[in-house]
């Protein structure tokens, strides 16, 4: 893996950088990506901790913290990074491109596999979260502020919390179809408020016709 294919993968997907010098002197993905080939290199050697200080340099640096353990594929664009997580046994492929306050993270204490594992072309928007021996196949997109905690197939497009597809690209001709339609949550609480009125409705109805009966009976007993 060359620095120059790193470099051309962050022209290519951000419009803000505007040479060479900038981006390796002010992108803190490309700094966070360098550092943890060599703590990966250290790590597959034997020399754990080493590779867990060279890491935990890399989190001070540049606010992104990836594990030794996790295997990064190739031009992999972090973009702004800050928050970045990215656990022992993540599996990332190639050119995915990751914004800030993302999480691949675990679920628990288990052991052996236990985070995610990204196919190559894969985008993850802000604040998402994808949790624990998931898969997110090519191609797919995970929505800001999401919550994955089943696999993605390839080529969808999923959001919301918990994660669910709502969309899947045609990677022939790039066509897109809605497979259900995107969460609105203003809409559900007021459609559930809606719901909520008509049930209280039909309790004042038979309250009411409770209070009508209770009169005429009472009326009756009067007149007797």
């Amino acid at each position: 893996m060359s620095l120059s294919d790193e470099i051309n993968a962050i022209r290519e997907r951000d419009p803000a950088a505007r040479s060479t010098l900038e981006i390796l002197l002010t992108y803190p993905g490309l700094h966070a990506i360098a550092l943890h080939r060599v703590a990966s290199r250290l790590h597959r050697r034997g020399l754990k901790l080493p590779a867990r200080l060279l890491s935990h340099l890399g989190r001070f640096l540049t606010g992104i913290e990836i594990h030794p353990g996790a295997q990064i594929g190739r031009r992999v664009v972090i973009d702004h990074g800050m928050g970045v997580v990215i656990g022992e046994t993540a599996v990332v492929g190639d050119d995915v491109l990751l914004y800030q306050n993302v999480t691949l993270g675990g679920t628990g204490k288990e052991r052996g596999k236990r985070h995610p594992t990204l196919g190559n072309n894969v985008v993850v928007g802000v604040g998402a979260k994808i949790l624990g021996a998931v898969t997110v196949g090519e191609g797919a997109k995970i929505g800001a502020g999401a919550v994955v905690l089943r696999d993605v197939p390839p080529h969808t497009t999923a959001v919301g919390v918990p994660g669910r597809a709502v969309a899947w690209t045609d990677p022939a001709s790039g066509e897109t179809r809605r497979l259900e339609r995107l969460p609105d949550p203003e809409r559900d609480t007021i459609v559930a408020l809606a719901q909520r009125i008509e049930e209280l409705e039909e309790k004042v109805r038979q309250l009411q016709a409770v209070q009508a009966q209770a009169a005429d009976a009472a009326e009756r007993t009067i007149t007797r």
